[in-house]
């Protein structure tokens, strides 16, 4: 192996490190329940587009809105990420993986919520480091009763 091949398996390497560890951290803070500016900009574009169960959303800020709004009714959560496969390709990546997702509803009923699914994530490079340009979780499947929605969350109001 030359030093050019070595050099671009070192960076590939590196760029899923990198992707993956920032997929972690997202869910990791789901679970810290701190959303803030600083949030939604360590992990999104500011053009990002996400396609969650409560509805898609366009841009940062619609993102960040949801997000409180969606996780205010849950008392605690845990969400596990798993089987990611990441390609990259220059400054863009995309990764497939599985999400299992476990939420105490914040009714004060003390139930569990728990869905799992598939997520695909496009990724760009920007000079703060890899960021999500879009997101989708398709839930394959759930168990127990889903939080009541208010109207604002319903998957057809989403901004």
């Amino acid at each position: 192996m030359d030093d050019e091949a070595m050099q671009r398996q070192l960076r590939d390497l590196i760029d899923r490190a990198a992707i993956s560890d920032l997929m972690d951290r997202y869910l990791l803070s789901l679970d810290e329940g701190v959303f803030d500016e600083e949030w939604a900009r360590a992990f999104h574009t500011e053009n990002v587009t996400a396609a969650m169960p409560i509805g898609t959303v366009h841009g940062r800020d619609a993102l960040l809105a949801r997000v409180r709004r969606g996780m205010a009714l849950f008392d605690r959560t845990l969400h596990l990420g798993t089987n990611a496969v990441i390609e990259i390709n220059g400054d863009q990546a995309t990764a497939r993986g599985a999400q299992l997702s476990t939420h105490v509803l914040a009714d004060g009923s003390g139930s569990v919520f728990i869905s799992a699914g598939q997520t695909d994530t496009e990724l760009v490079r920007t000079a703060d480091g890899w960021r999500v340009s879009s997101s989708s979780l398709r839930v394959t499947w759930t168990q127990g009763t889903p939080p009541q929605l208010p109207d604002e969350l319903s998957p057809t109001t989403a901004s």
